[in-house]
């Protein structure tokens, strides 16, 4: 009988291996500093709407799982634009690393091929959000924080809520603070924690995150939403990550020091958002833990998707309205 390789040699070639092809892996999926910071890539498409918007003449790509798309489609729900802007649905294919179109459109079947029928040649990032136009067959912009400002300026002919400023004038120095500071601790804050490749990224990473969300925790014990008395795009910012955090951010992104449901004010806070009209219907739970624990390979190896959580209880009652304004 042959014997059996001993367990310590059994081991460390399996970490050897495992630990080598997660790096490899992870370098593909997460760009990093020397540190082993994630460093994520800036969107390429910037442009805003160089002509009068026009109804039924621009559509949004978006994946239901990507809290980055999420907050288009809550921006177009606050401002009650689903019957002027079209709404197409991708999904992250496991084997590929891509997007994929529900249903194939403008004979294109993969977000890339999207992007090279808009312009030929090229060879960046394919991502969600886009703003598209439907006439041009162009890419109008797909950075999320200015999809969600064009959304919310430039189509209020058409808008069921066009008195609903998302972001006032008088209120922009706020909210700029408040999206520059969550963006890096807390919305990006959560990959640069799941993706960190060394202890000291991964270290900073939490302590920053959490000590922006105890931050917030006071805050909203004042006020209502971030700003006042009143959502603003910074609170649509912070929501699509606060709905995602207790989900998959807490155990697949180690984000574990204190769940959302643990911050008495913030866990109201994100009830009070979730409940505001047309917004539930954005949040899309299993889409969200199958895009994160069915397609993130190298943090899931197993592919294993969990039952939990319930999310019920962010319909019970917030008792938010009661805030003084501020």
């Amino acid at each position: 009988m042959a014997k059996s390789l001993p367990g310590k040699l059994v081991v460390k070639t399996g970490k050897f291996v495992w630990t080598t092809m997660w790096q490899i892996m992870m370098s593909q999926l997460a760009p990093r500093n020397q540190t082993g910071e994630y460093i994520r890539p800036q969107s390429q498409f910037r442009n805003y709407l160089s002509t009068q918007a026009a109804a039924d003449r621009y559509r949004l790509y978006v994946g239901m799982g990507c809290p980055w798309a999420h907050r288009t489609l809550v921006t177009r729900a606050l401002k009650g634009l689903e019957t002027a802007i079209a709404v197409s649905i991708v999904y992250p294919s496991p084997d590929e690393g891509i997007w994929v179109l529900s249903e194939p459109e403008l004979n294109c079947g993969t977000l890339p091929e999207l992007y090279q029928l808009a312009y030929p040649g090229y060879q960046g990032r394919s991502t969600v959000p886009i703003l598209w136009d439907d006439e041009t067959k162009t890419i109008i912009n797909n950075e999320s924080a200015e999809i969600i400002e064009i959304l919310n300026s430039q189509f209020n002919q058409f808008a069921q809520y066009p008195d609903f400023d998302l972001y006032p004038a008088q209120q922009q120095a706020e909210i700029d603070f408040w999206n520059e500071k969550i963006y890096r601790t807390v919305n990006n804050g959560v990959y640069r924690c799941g993706f960190a490749q060394s202890q000291q990224a991964y270290d900073l990473a939490s302590q920053e995150l959490f000590a922006t969300l105890d931050e917030i925790e006071l805050v909203l014990a004042t006020k209502r939403y971030l700003c006042g008395d009143r959502p603003t795009l910074a609170d649509v910012r912070l929501f699509t990550t606060l709905f995602r955090f207790d989900i998959v951010y807490y155990g697949l992104f180690k984000c574990n020091l204190r769940r959302i449901a643990d911050y008495q004010n913030m866990s109201g806070y994100l009830r009070d958002l979730y409940q505001l009209p047309g917004v539930a219907k954005t949040c899309d739970l299993e889409s969200v833990k199958r895009d994160y624990y069915g397609n993130l390979f190298p943090l899931n190896p197993g592919g294993i998707i969990p039952l939990g959580p319930d999310i019920a209880n962010l319909l019970q009652t917030h008792h938010r309205e009661t805030m003084a304004i501020n």
